[in-house]
């Protein structure tokens, strides 16, 4: 009774592995890509008042007016993005619906969109969910797994109808200056092609100014902007992202979002809408963040890991490739023996089987312990 293209899809390689976390004790995860930050007071006291007062009611199908009008504003302020928020934003329930709805807008059967590698999850998976064909662009460590220009030029050939952007990236941490920016732009301009730029790392930009896609010369009108609340104000049980983009585009997503999901909740919008004026509680997380990344990273090399100096969201792209373990067999083995919970490479793409992904949205005192118990699990290995 199920589908062929759903049986088909994996499950996602996240979530599969960290199912055989729970209910271990005393383990320290470094996987799952959760803040452990809770919400900043003001915004769940703003959450708890509107409940209190009586917000319990669908919203607009687009989001709470007010809500869009703080995202236009927030944009513009810090970005100088400027987007209507009547018809040019949608309030999505996070950034994944965001990217469901913008591939369901868009997508014909058997059309192509370019996933860069390694990949989040979801990506492929929505793509194939919607009927498209993935066309992937391999990084490398070499490059600093960054999009190399002679392989999107290539990918470009086969005429696809889309592109996934993602940085700052999940899993490697990377992200691009603006003449990086410029240059992939330079190549997709002269093609008849969707950008889907996921910038929902953006508050966690550690080297330099975070420089969104669509604030390029003559990208805006080409580009769907993705982000949302979960990673960079702590509030991933809050369900909140939003897509900014050309007309036509955001009321096709609206109209699907209308029939599926019908409204992101009013409490989540209302939270949100003063989680943009907290401006002072995600810069304290990022410098927290930050540090715990200079630690990790530092410890990781040590240790034999090569890892690259993320520019930001929270995780470390490792190498294992040194201990003749492919990256199932390293997790599980860490699992069990030392009781440290990191994420296997080759859920991002089966080429990354020589990669973990390690998570330091997490505390310091535990980023220490994890380190310690790393070190005795690579000394017995190698």
């Amino acid at each position: 009774m199920v589908s062929e293209r759903v049986e088909k899809i994996p499950p996602s390689g996240i979530r599969e592995f960290f199912d055989l976390v729970l209910g271990m004790p005393e383990v320290i995860s470094l996987g799952v890509g959760e803040p452990d930050f809770i919400t900043p007071w003001r915004i769940r006291e703003k959450a708890i008042t509107a409940l209190e007062e009586g917000y319990t009611s669908y919203t607009s199908n687009k989001g709470l007016q007010i809500l869009r009008e703080e995202i236009s504003v927030h944009l513009e302020r810090k970005y100088s993005l400027s987007y209507h928020p009547d018809r040019e934003i949608v309030v999505t329930v996070g950034v994944s619906e965001g990217l469901d709805l913008s591939l369901r807008a868009i997508l014909d059967p058997k059309d192509k969109v370019v996933v860069i590698s390694p990949y989040y999850v979801a990506y492929p998976a929505l793509v194939e969910l919607n009927l498209g064909e993935v066309i992937y662009i391999e990084t490398e460590e070499k490059d600093g797994f960054k999009i190399n220009l002679d392989k999107l030029k290539r990918a470009m050939k086969i005429k696809p109808k889309a592109i996934i952007l993602n940085y700052p990236s999940n899993p490697t941490g990377v992200t691009y200056t603006k003449e990086e920016l410029e240059d992939i732009w330079e190549i997709l301009e002269k093609e008849d092609i969707l950008i889907i730029s996921d910038e929902v790392y953006d508050e966690l930009t550690y080297s330099g100014k975070h420089i969104p896609f669509p604030s390029l010369k003559r990208a805006k009108k080409r580009t769907v902007l993705l982000n949302g609340f979960s990673k960079g104000y702590a509030m991933t049980g809050f369900r909140l992202g939003f897509a900014c983009g050309e007309e036509k585009i955001i009321s096709a997503m609206t109209k699907i979002h209308s029939f599926s999901m019908l409204c992101a909740p009013i409490i989540s919008q209302l939270a949100g809408r003063e989680a943009l004026k907290a401006q002072k509680e995600v810069s304290l997380m990022r410098s927290e963040y930050q540090k715990r990344r200079d630690f990790i990273v530092k410890e990781l090399n040590s240790l034999g890991l090569s890892t690259h100096l993320p520019e930001g969201a929270f995780y470390c792209f490792s190498s294992i490739r040194k201990f003749k373990l492919n990256s199932l067999d390293f997790a599980k083995r860490l699992l069990m023996e030392e009781k440290v919970a990191v994420v296997p490479g080759r859920a991002f793409g089966k080429i990354y089987d020589d990669y973990i992904r390690i998570s330091y949205a997490n505390s310091l005192d535990n980023l220490k312990e994890a380190s310690i118990r790393l070190g005795r699990f690579i000394e017995k290995i190698n």
